[in-house]
């Protein structure tokens, strides 16, 4: 069974175009390495730029795996480069019971 995951992304300064192409990448490349199911992330906007993204791991052992994939490890390095991991409640809009973002679409 697959496991939907959130994660929230707070570009550093001046890398926000970086941190754009890196999430756009990042499921493709989860996907190739047998660790990603199938469904469409959902990528959205904060008003602050953070970037929410919404996907799904073929299972936990997936998630487990990932940790030991050097292809996944050089990824999540770049992302070390771009942004700050957040929770997503530190996110503004979480504190709204109807949480509004802008739509990504790459």
């Amino acid at each position: 069974m697959g496991v939907v995951v959130m994660v929230a992304y707070q570009p550093k300064s001046g890398q926000e175009e970086l941190l754009n192409q890196l999430v756009s990448a990042h499921v493709p490349i989860l996907r190739g390495e047998g660790l990603a199911t199938e469904r469409t992330p959902l990528i959205l906007r904060a008003k602050d730029g953070t970037l929410i993204e919404i996907f799904e791991w073929k299972s936990a052992d997936s998630i487990v795996a990932a940790r030991d994939n050097d292809i996944v490890k050089e990824l999540w390095d770049k992302f070390q480069t771009a942004c700050n991991y957040i929770a997503p409640a530190h996110v503004p809009e979480f504190q709204e019971i109807f949480s509004s973002f802008e739509p990504v679409n790459w």
